[in-house]
């Protein structure tokens, strides 16, 4: 399996994924000026919620199928997005830093919105045919 089969970037201009990026991307904008915690800003939001948009639905898709060839593909894209860069924006940047709470967080943001941006359809094809969506 190539790299772009994982990626999917037509899957990215999906409308019902679009809109549901924006929402959760907003909400993360919400609290980085709401709440005042050292490491929650906008940079951070906006690395961090883009990178589990490009990213996670691929990382969910190597384990769906059980792609144990494209595992350390998988677990690299999880880290990146979860660590990597969260630690390299707040170094940059020097903000405080909660890693081991945002490490838990991050993480299940990441696959939950992994396994929702999953499926290759259209919203309609969703609510129709549910058991027939590819992945």
């Amino acid at each position: 399996m190539r790299v772009t089969d994982l990626l999917a970037p037509n899957e990215w201009r999906r409308p019902w994924k679009l809109f549901s990026f924006t929402l959760g991307l907003g909400w993360l904008l919400w609290g980085a000026l709401t709440f005042d915690i050292s490491d929650w800003d906008v940079g951070v939001s906006l690395l961090l919620g883009g990178l589990t948009y490009l990213l996670a639905p691929a990382a969910a898709r190597i384990l769906m199928r059980r792609d144990w060839r494209q595992l350390p593909l998988a677990l690299r894209a999880w880290w990146w997005s979860v660590d990597g860069v969260y630690m390299s924006w707040h170094l940059a940047v020097g903000n405080v830093t909660y890693r081991e709470a945002n490490f838990y967080a991050s993480t299940c943001l990441f696959w939950l919105c992994g396994f929702i941006w999953l499926p290759r359809a259209s919203l309609r094809q969703l609510l129709m045919r549910p058991r027939s969506v590819p992945f």
